[in-house]
């Protein structure tokens, strides 16, 4: 299982939206960038196969990936889970 990174995360949302990371940035509201539920679904289900203790419901609320981030690297230190 590969730990999950900001980076990756990027990645991720970029292929969703058919970008290139580099046009993806941590205070981007997703949503305007066309991001849609159903894509968020699958995120946050392709995040928590990584091992990030995250849901739908709480990626919903703020649509940033700084924002994301900031709640997947809160979760991995409160588990534990933040080593490689």
């Amino acid at each position: 299982m590969n730990r999950l990174t900001l980076e990756r995360m990027r990645a991720d949302v970029a292929r969703l939206l058919h970008e290139p990371p580099e046009d993806i940035h941590d205070d981007d509201n997703l949503m305007d960038l066309g991001l849609d539920s159903m894509r968020l679904m699958k995120l946050a289900s392709l995040w928590r196969e990584a091992g990030a203790r995250v849901e739908f419901a709480d990626l919903a609320v703020e649509a940033t990936l700084g924002q994301w981030w900031a709640l997947i690297d809160a979760g991995a230190a409160s588990s534990g889970n933040d080593t490689p």
